[in-house]
């Protein structure tokens, strides 16, 4: 029985999964084990897998499309280690990662963990700025991947990890199509597990590669929380609602500003703040300027998935 069973939903991106298990490879830890769910992918990645089979304890599965959270709990079924890590395809560990998480295990006596990410040298510009708008205090990206945020950190599907006995009793991830990892860390939280954020368990995550799909994942999520709300109204905090509150305030000056100019300044400050901190974290003029627009899509995306996800299941009650 090996110690870690490391479990990736993938759908259609055999590329990332390349460079994820290239990652796998060259860990300084090695009681491991990689469990590849094929989560009904057109373009499936066992090519991929193959390649790795004779370097890394590797299994490889194909399901009907059913979902992340699904796809994970039978890549759960299938392992064999007495703890779970949960990776999203898209991720790339340094060297450290297993070594890291194993030492804090054992140092904490932790049931789970969640860690942070981080955006790799390689990455192009807009995924730097992406991975800033997801991260920065300027945005309600504080609150997650650091030990001074403004909410109680939840582990994320991304770099997450428990031990098997826990995921089990708790039923593993459940049916929703987002939100489904905040919906287990909640859980994980209320059945009294021991929770901790392991600060060098970090993870490279490469996340949307335009502002487009960008949009669409935080507008999901945006409404994701209210679906949370309705499963746990102790969940919603005023921290949540902070997007909303940007993206109304931000109409509102909008229209303001066409018999009164003067407000436009109240954004322009706030978009020089932005690339000013971006500018000083990245090191780049071009992650910087671009870290402006992914911040706004950032904070609105996720402002309007909110708003509609109020109008239509709380204030309509819209099933």
């Amino acid at each position: 029985m090996c110690t870690y069973s490391i479990v990736v939903p993938v759908y259609n991106r055999p590329d990332e999964v390349d460079e994820l298990l290239q990652s796998l490879k060259e860990q300084s830890f090695s009681n491991f084990e990689v469990v590849i769910v094929e989560d009904g992918s057109k373009v499936p990645c066992k090519d991929i897998v193959d390649k790795y089979k004779d370097q890394l304890s590797i299994h490889y599965y194909i399901i009907e499309n059913s979902g992340p959270g699904p796809a994970r709990n039978y890549g759960v079924g299938q392992s064999r280690g007495k703890y779970v890590i949960i990776l999203d395809s898209d991720c790339i560990l340094p060297p450290s990662y297993l070594k890291q998480v194993d030492h804090s295990f054992r140092h904490y006596n932790a049931d789970a963990f969640g860690g942070a990410d981080r955006a790799h040298a390689d990455f192009s510009a807009t995924q730097k700025a992406v991975n800033y708008a997801m991260t920065s205090f300027f945005t309600t990206g504080g609150i997650r991947g650091s030990e001074k945020k403004l909410d109680k950190f939840y582990p994320r599907s991304f770099n997450m990890g428990l031990r098997k006995s826990v995921y089990e009793t708790l039923g593993g991830f459940s049916k929703m199509r987002y939100g489904e990892d905040i919906d287990f860390s909640i859980r994980i939280f209320k059945g009294g597990y021991a929770c901790y954020y392991f600060s060098n368990a970090w993870v490279y995550h490469k996340r949307r590669t335009d502002f487009r799909q960008f949009f669409r994942q935080v507008n999901h999520s945006g409404k994701a929380r209210i679906d949370l709300y309705l499963k746990y109204p102790e969940s919603l905090k005023i921290v949540h609602c902070l997007p909303a509150v940007f993206t109304i305030g931000l109409a509102i000056i909008l229209i303001l500003a066409i018999v009164y100019p003067p407000l436009l300044l109240l954004p322009l400050i706030y978009m020089v703040a932005l690339f000013i901190d971006s500018l000083i974290k990245n090191r780049s003029l071009k992650v910087a300027l671009l870290s402006v627009p992914a911040s706004f899509v950032q904070l609105t995306g996720y402002g309007t998935g909110f708003i509609s996800a109020v109008w239509r299941k709380l204030i309509v009650k819209q099933q």
